[in-house]
């Protein structure tokens, strides 16, 4: 999500360079200084880009507001049924909504939490976690961040 660059990241891309290379980071910057905005997430005119390596077959970011190498920028992530999505970290905090789907989430040291189409979750920056999208169909979820956004692979504790 930005050029810093972040202590252990082999092998792992954060998702800044996804976006840039998909044309998405584009898009945002327009929307950043633009009127009020509401969207949904089946909205055809949504600028889907890919996500970091380490992420699900199938995964896909939009931008929604705001420029996701600074602070304070909105995305949906989306990732088909049944994907995993691997343990990783950001350095923001993270403030969810499931929009569509079934997600279990799993944060280190804390029991899973399931998230329903309406649930709100909040994730600690650099606690790790990875989560799975149930059966039912993708799962689709606004996240805001506070910090640039970015997403690092993690076998480690908190950094």
């Amino acid at each position: 999500m930005h050029t810093r660059v972040i202590a252990r990241r082999s092998r792992t891309q954060g998702l800044l360079p996804a976006l840039l290379l998909s044309g998405v980071f584009a898009a945002a910057a327009a929307v950043a200084e633009g009127p009020p905005l509401s969207n949904t997430a089946g909205n055809p005119a949504l600028k889907w880009g890919g996500c970091p390596d380490f992420m699900p077959k199938g995964c896909e970011i939009a931008v929604l507001h705001g420029d996701p190498g600074k602070s304070n920028a909105d995305v949906f992530f989306r990732v088909p049924a049944n994907a995993a999505i691997p343990r990783h970290w950001h350095t923001s905090a993270e403030r969810m909504v499931l929009v569509a789907g079934e997600l279990h989430v799993t944060y280190d040291g804390y029991p899973t939490a399931v998230l329903t189409p309406g649930s709100y979750a909040y994730g600690p920056p650099r606690l790790p976690h990875a989560a799975l999208c149930g059966a039912a169909g993708p799962c689709t979820l606004f996240i805001a961040f506070e910090a640039p956004v970015d997403a690092v692979a993690s076998d480690d504790a908190r950094k």
